[in-house]
């Protein structure tokens, strides 16, 4: 995920006709045409490049295409270009982006041999840089070079026998093809030449196995300042990735005056033991902080950070209780096991089936495995068109899955999830002040606001902050990009979360000031405004609600004064090419929805400009025929244009409406209540004239499972199951509830 941003570019950035350049068929398949194939065709792509709204995008496929086309003095100014408009986010991290292709131009550029003059050139490039960006050199310089091969020639693979090329692929092209050409040969130049920089800078010991309670070992790194006497405060990164990033992340927090400590999931780097993702993480973390605490060179302060799956390990270490050193965590993007990875509202999803070989196929990460797109789209639709049993995947795959397997025996949020993190009571014995970060448009929203909502109901003084803004899974934990699936956030959401997390560090364990943003517990940016809000609690976001009955493709103010039903209905055992659409929207504006199995239902104009605010949550009353069925809720913003921005969406099962713990299937033919508020929170200014729309689904794709309704185990089921079409009565006194804000006090029209 550190390489150098190549995996971040799959998507076209600005703005590019389908049009295609000739290829010759044998270039694909004759590894000398493409050498000489390759420039000539960058040459000719080169003009057809347009800038978009996504600077950032932009030049990053610029400049691959001007290395594929040897252009590399246009190259230089497109890296300086690039780093300009990355400082507006974060100016400590501009300087070292893409330097290492600034440094094997200008060792290009030299009248030596290229390795005598790569020497001189990384000395130069690395003497310029800030010392609060050299810890990262190692994540540009040295990259992961099988899986470079292995994805240039699986688009080698789809081109033979074509002798035409379409522009989007092209550019895929060059920048797979000049990331292995270059990549290769520049991570075996640096690598002795980093390790030559890291022993000057920095005390290292990076074979470390720490023993657990259970006689199991982790393997660990820790890094101090190589000048440094006497004991420091600890920034301490619990991981199941095992990349070279984690020497960066140990670097930084020695280049700002901490230890830098990182630890592995056992079974992970030099740990003997068998990768288990989620099951040993809260116990070997927490047993990790006591081993730290006894060691002379911490002074007795802990502080851990990271995202995602990092970010639940900081919440499982503190489970049965926080150690006396931990002084703070800082969660981004946190994932809770069972609640919403791999599943969220017990339906299981398929996107992280992949991951599971990603981080267990061996010591390290199998990243060719991961991103071998092509199989892992084709086993989603070849189990989608078979309409064979969920738990099925791995056969269709062709490779057993034993993890998968044993998550799926789990289809309520039973003991096995519960137990892997902190759950209830725990919470009440957190009693440390945490940072927490999340985004309007991160995938791990619902487990970062889990956490948030749970330390808060156990423990109401928690000393418990939360920064939330117009960021994905990746920019709520390092640096937002200023174009999110088409949406160009407000200069003021442009702020450095990394930074963020770090001034929080000095705060806590230093005694520095609290970083000026953090005015209160509640810290959200409100899109369409250019401006942060703060409050005391989730509640005071807003000062009113908007309450919206359904009607038949209306969404109405007022309740029902008699008893209608608005019926909807799927016939799960047809295969087609349209599927529902449950997740975020790419991109998020666009002039049409996905109404794929779904009703919609409009709303009246607002009647002046307000913001929503949170999450959105609704209590839906309808008969079915069927004992379950799942279900897709997406909220959208229809502006007096007629476009369409999305706000949120929910995805749930019915018969975990009321408890994720416990499934209680529906009565066919009776009125059932299906109650929904785990959706994912936003802030938006909506314009005067826009209308809110609802989007009802029955849930039905290749990404997820698929719900027959017999009652019997979801993932056992299959097409046979399906029987006649699922046929849904609606009630009109089911309503959808918006958390809304006026700028002044509300008026009796709302």
């Amino acid at each position: 995920m550190r390489n150098i941003l190549l995996g971040a570019l799959l998507c076209l950035y600005g703005n590019i006709a389908a049009q295609s350049l000739p290829f010759p068929r044998e270039a694909a398949v004759n590894q000398q045409l493409l050498a000489t194939t390759m420039p000539v065709l960058a040459q000719k792509l080169l003009p057809r490049l347009q800038a978009g709204d996504d600077r950032w995008g932009y030049l990053q496929q610029l400049l691959m295409v001007q290395l594929t086309a040897r252009q590399y003095k246009a190259a230089l100014q497109t890296i300086r270009e690039y780093r300009s408009a990355y400082a507006q986010s974060d100016a400590e991290k501009a300087p070292v982006r893409f330097i290492q292709y600034e440094t094997y131009i200008n060792a290009l550029q030299r009248k030596e041999p290229v390795e005598k003059a790569f020497r001189e050139a990384f000395s130069t490039s690395v003497a310029r840089l800030q010392h609060a960006s050299r810890y990262d050199i190692d994540n540009w310089y040295i990259a992961d070079t099988t899986y470079l091969a292995a994805d240039l020639q699986r688009q080698l693979a789809q081109l033979e026998g074509q002798d035409s090329i379409a522009l989007q692929d092209a550019i895929q092209l060059c920048r797979r093809y000049a990331a292995w050409q270059l990549l290769s040969r520049i991570s075996a130049m640096a690598a002795p030449l980093l390790r030559q920089f890291n022993r000057q800078h920095y005390d290292i010991r990076d074979s470390l196995l720490i023993s657990t309670r259970d006689g199991a070992s982790v393997s660990a790194i820790v890094v101090r300042p190589r000048h440094q006497q006497g004991p420091l405060p600890v920034i301490f990164f619990f991981t199941i990735y095992t990349d070279g990033g984690n020497l960066c992340i140990a670097k930084e927090a020695a280049d700002k005056g901490y230890v830098g400590v990182v630890a592995n999931t056992r079974g992970k780097r030099l740990s003997p033991e068998i990768a288990m993702p989620y099951e040993h993480d809260g116990n070997d973390a927490h047993d990790v902080i006591n081993w730290i605490s006894r060691q002379s060179w911490c002074n007795g302060s802990i502080g851990m950070y990271g995202g995602s799956y990092v970010g639940f390990t900081q919440w499982a270490a503190i489970k049965e209780g926080v150690p006396p050193a931990l002084k703070t965590i800082v969660p981004s993007a946190a994932v809770v096991p069972g609640f919403d990875v791999p599943k969220e509202n017990n339906v299981f999803m398929s996107f992280v089936y992949p991951w599971i070989p990603h981080v267990t196929n061996n010591q390290f990460l199998d990243n060719v495995t991961y991103n071998d797109r092509g199989r892992w789209r084709n086993m989603q639709f070849n189990w989608y068109h078979s309409g064979a049993a969920y738990q099925t995947l791995d056969s269709i795959d062709g490779t057993p899955n034993p993890i998968y397997r044993r998550w799926l025996a789990h289809p309520d949020y039973d003991a096995y999830w519960q137990n892997m993190t902190a759950y209830k009571e725990d919470f009440a014995r957190i009693d440390i002040p945490i940072l927490s970060t999340t985004g309007y448009f991160d995938g791990a929203q619902i487990g970062a606001m889990y956490y948030y909502r749970e330390h808060l109901r156990y423990r109401p003084n928690a000393a418990h902050y939360l920064v939330i803004g117009p960021y994905d899974h990746l920019g709520c934990q390092h640096v937002p990009l200023p174009y999110v699936n088409g949406y160009t956030i407000d200069n003021a959401a442009r702020i450095s979360v990394h930074q963020l997390i770090y001034q929080w560090f000095d705060h806590i364990l230093k005694g520095a000031p609290k970083p000026p943003i953090l005015e209160d517990r509640i810290n959200y940016q409100v899109m369409g405004t250019n401006q942060w809000k703060h409050v005391p609690s989730l509640q005071q976001m807003n000062n009113d609600t908007m309450t919206f009955y359904l009607s038949p493709q209306r969404l109405v103010r007022q309740p029902p004064t008699d008893t209608a039903f608005i019926p909807q209905q799927a016939d799960l055992s047809v295969r087609s090419g349209r599927f529902t659409g449950n997740y975020i929207l790419s991109p998020l504006s666009g002039s049409n929805i996905n109404t794929a199995n779904g009703l919609v239902f409009v709303s009246d104009p607002l009647p002046a400009s307000v913001a929503v605010n949170g999450s959105f949550l609704g209590k839906l009353l309808v008969i079915p025929n069927k004992k379950d069925v799942d279900i897709g809720i997406n909220l959208y913003e229809q502006t007096p244009d007629g476009r369409y921005f999305q706000l949120s969406y929910f995805i749930g099962r019915a018969s975990y409406a009321a408890s994720l713990e416990k499934r209680q299937l529906l009565t066919p033919g009776s009125v059932n209540t299906i109650s929904f508020s785990n959706t994912r929170m936003i802030s938006k200014q909506l314009a005067k004239g826009s209308r809110l729309v609802v989007v009802i689904n029955i849930n039905q794709n290749p990404f997820e499972e698929i719900n027959y309704g017999t009652g019997k185990k979801v993932s056992e089921e299959t097409i046979a199951d399906a029987g006649e079409p699922v046929q849904l009565r609606w009630r009109n006194d089911s309503y959808i509830k918006v958390g809304i804000h006026h700028q002044r006090a509300p008026a009796a029209r709302w």
